[in-house]
């Protein structure tokens, strides 16, 4: 069993229609979801945050979430989403 899981979770992804902690039978898949749900976060999403798949220790894959240095304004709107306390 493989897992895809968030980082962090702002308030664009909770009102998303993802799940914060999803499993794939096959290795292929797990890494196909997070690389397509971090691509669709980055261009839906409101900008303030960069999201990016990453392969962790055995068999988990992490969504990561890192303050956008380029983002103009915008806020995910929940006050306090993680490190960057947007």
């Amino acid at each position: 069993m493989y897992t895809v899981q968030m980082e962090n979770e702002c308030g664009c992804f909770k009102r998303s229609e993802f799940e914060s902690d999803k499993s794939f039978e096959k290795q292929q898949d797990a890494y196909n979801y997070a690389n397509i749900a971090s691509e669709i976060m980055n261009e839906e999403f409101c900008s303030k945050h960069l999201f990016f798949a990453q392969k962790t220790d055995g068999n988990a894959f992490i969504i990561r979430v890192a303050e956008n240095p380029n983002a103009s304004g915008g806020s995910c709107g929940t006050g306090s989403c993680g490190p960057c306390g947007c």
